[in-house]
Parts: structure tokens; sequence; C-alpha cells
């Protein structure tokens, strides 16, 4: 949906799987999204927090740990208030 509403994504993969967030922007790329429209960011931790801090990210979505969950609604509440959906636990 977010892409239909002409926004663009930045797709922070976990540390520990890489490689498929890369074959999905292979996929991507295949597709004809045009360059910048979504983007593959590959690193640890710290550059989630980046994203979570940076002012002008408007919504972040994250899917992990209870514990990243809390520190994510922090850093988000420090910055800009952005909207912040989590899917936590499991």
């Amino acid at each position: 949906p977010i892409l239909a509403t002409g926004c663009t994504v930045v797709f922070k993969t976990s540390e520990k799987t890489p490689l498929s967030a890369l074959h999905i922007g292979k996929l991507i790329k295949e597709a004809g999204f045009p360059p910048g429209v979504v983007n593959i960011l590959s690193g640890y931790g710290s550059a989630g927090e980046a994203l979570a801090r940076h002012m002008d990210v408007d919504k972040i979505a994250f899917t992990g740990s209870t514990a990243v969950g809390h520190k994510i609604e922090q850093y988000a509440t420090e910055s800009n208030m952005k909207k912040v959906t989590l899917e936590l636990g499991g």
C-alpha cells in the first residue's frame, strides 16, 4: 500500500538475514520500480536506531523482539513523534 500512495521505502534487514532482502531487491528492480523508490539497507541495530531517530522518516514498522520494540518507540518519540507499528514477540 505504501508504494501505491507514492511514498518511498527504506527496508532495513535483520543482520541475520540480509540475503533474502537483497533477493527481494532484485525482484523489485526486475519489476521496473524507479531507482530510489525502494531502498534496502543491511546492518546492525545501530542502522535501525538511526532510521528511528531520523527527522525525515515519518513512519517506522518493526517486527522483532519486545525489548527492541520499546527502544524503537523511545527513539521515535524523542525525534519527531513519528508513527510506529510494532509486531513483537513470538
